[in-house]
């Protein structure tokens, strides 16, 4: 399972459960409180009748006295109210009065009149000079049929407690306003919990997003290829950073030890023939005088060896000064016509020494690309030279450029031997070379290698292949400019 998801799947969890705790907890409150309010209405209502109904209770005309006469006229009112949305048409108060021993003395729905209320908790505790309540189902069958019931003491001129009156609410007239609340509570919850696994998912999908950059830098370079370090923030970017410095360090010392050696190892083939040259320069063979044409085929050869471990110097310079770019510092627009026309020039006293005609053929339309001009131009120029030195003496090298759906594609081709099978495959390997015709020396084998390390920066590719009817062609395919 990949981390972006763990990291979700673990995000969800925790979410889920407190939005769940919540929602319970939220949920199980709202019908309490709303009880409690109207508990609390009910105290007051409670009280305030007690005070009215206390004259007509003292004389003895509680059960028909203007005090029972207005009770009952409630029922009757319209009220015509509109509360949060929802309507209310008449008053759903029970109002019973009973006596200092629990009888009821007066109800305004006239069903319990004279029966003992004496143990009921409202009156019970009334009496007693206690705060009396409770709620009670109108039907046991059915659990939503509850009614809350609240006292308050009619006292007589002396304070003494002389009868209780109850104010009764059904519950269930609270009940849309319960399930609206839970309704409002539940919707609210559950966008709540929506945003929070939608944030969950993003920072999921960024942190992934992140570790998926680093481990595909990881890995290209692993495979050698030239990436820059990725692009991040926070420690993700101190990450990044440091795995760069940890490759660059890594490389850097590998580069030097991979180079030490295998300098050493071309060097020796011309030190030791500069080294032969020089002892039988230094004195005669077997005791006799060596020849003066001897001495200046021994003296050529040094110059030969000198020259030889000089270019591959240079070349081996000129191939660590681009091995270690991961990017071009200042890519620029460029003709390629221009920079083949720079390049030919160049190589033009090594094709007139050898005999060999260049001929260039270009695009009518143009081609252009994005790079750097004198990486671009040294290619070439080694493009040219490897040509060169596998063309027959006298035949003619063609350059073509042209535009290849988006690539840049520049073909050098020559009519010499072509390469050899066993060879395709390493001819762009460091310090491998093949012989030259007619006898040649070879070269220092950093030359194709350096072409498709510049290819590389470009965002290019470089091949060498046979062409047909004898010669090779070497391509280098560069990514093309917009015209």
């Amino acid at each position: 399972m990949k981390i972006g998801l763990r990291i979700f799947l673990g995000y969800f969890l925790i979410v889920a459960v407190a939005g769940l705790l919540l929602a319970r907890v939220f949920l199980a409150e709202v019908k309490p409180g709303v009880r409690q309010a109207m508990e609390d209405t009910l105290v007051d209502s409670a009280n305030v009748l007690a005070e009215l109904a206390t004259d007509d209770f003292l004389a003895g005309r509680i059960n028909d006295g203007r005090f029972a006469a207005r009770i009952r006229a409630l029922g009757q009112r319209d009220l015509g109210a509109e509360i949060w949305g929802f309507g209310k048409r008449a008053a759903q108060y029970r109002v019973y009065v009973t006596d200092a021993r629990g009888i009821v003395v007066f109800d305004s729905q006239g069903r319990d009149l004279g029966r003992d209320y004496s143990r009921w908790n409202d009156v019970y505790l009334t009496l007693r000079g206690r705060y009396g309540a409770r709620s009670s189902p109108e039907d046991r069958a059915d659990p939503d049929s509850t009614v809350m019931h609240v006292a308050a003491p009619i006292r007589d001129a002396d304070g003494t407690i002389v009868g209780v009156l109850t104010v009764a609410k059904p519950n269930r007239t609270i009940a849309p306003f319960i399930a609206r609340s839970q309704g409002v509570v539940l919707r609210w919850g559950l966008l709540l919990l929506g945003v929070a696994l939608l944030v969950g998912l993003v920072a999921a999908g960024w942190l992934s997003r992140q570790l998926r950059s680093l481990q595909r830098y990881a890995d290209a370079v692993t495979a050698g290829e030239r990436v820059p370090p990725p692009r991040a923030s926070g420690e993700f970017q101190a990450l990044g950073d440091a795995l760069e410095t940890m490759r660059a360090r890594l490389e850097g010392k590998q580069y030097v030890e991979q180079y030490v050696h295998a300098l050493t190892h071309e060097m020796k083939s011309p030190l030791a023939a500069i080294r032969g040259s020089a002892e039988l320069l230094e004195g005669d063979e077997d005791g006799v005088p060596m020849g003066e044409a001897d001495r200046r085929r021994f003296a050529a050869r040094i110059r030969r060896q000198s020259e030889r471990l000089a270019l591959m110097i240079d070349k081996l310079l000129a191939l660590a000064s681009v091995e270690h770019r991961r990017q071009l510092d200042d890519p620029r627009p460029l003709d390629l016509g221009d920079v083949l026309l720079d390049a030919i020039e160049m190589a033009r006293p090594g094709l007139d020494q050898a005999g060999i005609e260049c001929h260039l053929e270009l695009d009518q339309a143009g081609v252009s690309v994005r790079g750097d001009a004198f990486l671009l131009r040294q290619a070439l120029v080694n493009l040219l030279e490897n040509a060169a030195d596998f063309a027959p003496r006298g035949s003619r090298i063609d350059v073509v450029a042209s535009q290849v759906g988006d690539r840049a594609v520049v073909e050098v081709r020559d009519r010499g031997v072509g390469i050899p099978g066993y060879a395709l495959d390493r001819v762009f390997e460091r310090f491998y070379s093949l012989a030259r015709p007619e006898g040649g020396s070879r070269s220092s084998g950093l030359g194709l290698c350096f072409v498709a390390e510049v290819a590389a920066l470009h965002g290019g590719e470089a091949g060498l292949g046979n062409r047909e009817g004898g010669g090779a062609i070497a391509r280098l395919s560069l990514p093309a400019a917009a015209r």
